[in-house]
């Protein structure tokens, strides 16, 4: 039987899972692809750590070169992360014609365009599942199963520490700082959470989902990142009493000319799927002409959940080596010579509705004055809310709007929070509503 030989760069979470279901499930592997998927080396810092996989003898080694120069290895994994060393090795590899699968969504999308040209020059493959959505198989979709559809817009839920935290405030009615301590003893926080609740993660990965379906470089550095700090339980109550709630929500759009990406607080219909997305779950919604709307759900972190997708990757590049079919599908969905160049849209360009909540003092003329400043910038309302009434402390005033720029937003909140009337610095949140689109549309 043919033999394909693997190696392994890193032996943590979910190199170690990784590792796992290539030894566990060796049998079944075989079955479906008909030839032996074989280990053969795997590289860590630490040989003498506790490790729950029976490894075969002389497989662990201390130096990732060893593994990436072995002439009998055909699949480098690379498990180590970050943007340094990782980015080395992965080169290395590809100069010495080895195919690599990679989980690294920061690597790929601060330097993935020269990683894949470099693996198109050296006929050989790398795959990516693993980088966004974990066990969601967003990246097959795009590049295979959807291959025939022009997308026009890629959205989801792609970080579960930030959708469990919003889960749990929106459920238990507890502040922000409270449920990302739960987040934490819990393990779906890291002890510095700034990573995940900044919105960073999400926008890697948000990089890598659009490249693929618009067939354009979308620069991380381009794309609009805030994260979910400033969420107070009490804006979430309100959003529900509107019948809304609120996501960390990586939202994509090909405008034709541009693409519009960005990472931000979002407030959606209580009746759209990605509502009904709770706890530590991602999603993602794609929409092309020919399916409509595609939803995949399912965990997006995990040792296991995404060491099944590095080892689908690994079974896909087995199976293309099997029938000596190189690059069979392009690595960035679209071939080389077919990627365009369209600009990532300012978030000041964007045209959506919003949430805006004040803390006035409760006296005549508070709202004609606000609604006033509003209306001079050209936005228009489409509902106002006073919550109780309290004139020795304040009172919220919530505003939902119409279709509004943000350049004008801005300006507009601007000039609102000079008002001696206005307690506190407005809250924004915006709002992804279809239908207030479609109406405007019509």
């Amino acid at each position: 039987m043919k033999k394909i030989n693997i190696g392994l760069l890193g032996l943590g979470t979910v190199g170690m899972g990784t590792a796992k279901i290539l030894i566990e499930n060796k049998e079944i592997i075989t079955k479906r692809t008909g030839v032996e998927l074989r280990l053969k080396k795997a590289a860590d810092i630490d040989l003498n750590k506790k490790r729950d996989v029976l490894f075969e003898k002389g497989t662990l080694t201390k130096e990732a070169l060893e593994v990436i120069n072995d002439d009998d290895i055909d699949i480098i994994v690379e498990m180590i992360g970050g943007k340094t060393i990782a980015k080395e090795f992965i080169i290395k590899a590809l100069k010495n014609k080895k195919y690599v699968v990679t989980a690294n969504k920061a690597l790929l999308a601060e330097a993935g365009e020269e990683l894949f040209e470099l693996a198109d020059k050296n006929k050989v493959d790398i795959a990516y599942e693993a980088s966004v959505g974990g066990a969601i198989p967003i990246i097959k979709s795009l590049r295979e199963s959807l291959a025939g559809n022009n997308i026009t817009s890629v959205n989801g839920i792609l970080n579960g520490t930030c959708n469990y935290i919003l889960s749990k405030i929106a459920n238990e009615n507890i502040e922000f700082e409270e449920a990302l301590a739960q987040a934490q003893v819990n393990g779906y926080a890291e002890a510095d959470p700034n990573f995940d609740i900044e919105g960073f993660d999400t926008a890697h990965k948000t990089a890598i989902m659009a490249s693929l379906a618009y067939g354009t470089k979308v620069n991380f550095e381009d794309i609009y990142i805030e994260g979910i700090t400033g969420i107070a339980k009490i804006d979430i109550k309100y959003a529900k009493e509107f019948g809304y709630l609120i996501k960390l929500l990586a939202i994509t759009k090909d405008l034709g000319n541009s693409i519009e990406a960005r990472i931000h607080p979002t407030m959606i219909p209580i009746d759209n799927i990605l509502s009904k997305i709770d706890g530590s779950l991602n999603a993602v919604s794609v929409f092309g002409d020919a399916v409509g709307e595609l939803m995949l759900c399912g965990y997006g972190a995990g040792m296991m959940p995404t060491a099944s997708a590095v080892v689908g990757d690994i079974i896909d590049i087995a199976r293309n080596i099997i029938f000596n079919t190189k690059i069979r599908i392009p690595i960035a969905g679209f071939m080389q010579n077919q990627i365009k160049n369209k600009p990532v849209l300012s978030i000041d360009d964007i045209l959506t509705n919003y949430y805006f909540r004040f803390f006035c003092i409760d006296k005549p003329n508070v709202l004609s004055q606000v609604a006033g400043i509003l209306g001079s910038y050209g936005i228009s309302i489409k509902s106002v809310h006073q919550k109780g009434r309290n004139p020795q402390e304040g009172v919220p005033v919530i505003i939902i709007t119409h279709l509004a720029k943000e350049f004008e937003v801005k300006k507009a909140l601007k000039e609102i929070s000079a008002l001696d009337i206005v307690l506190e610095k407005p809250v924004l949140i915006r709002i992804e509503d279809e239908s207030e689109t479609d109406t405007a549309a019509a």
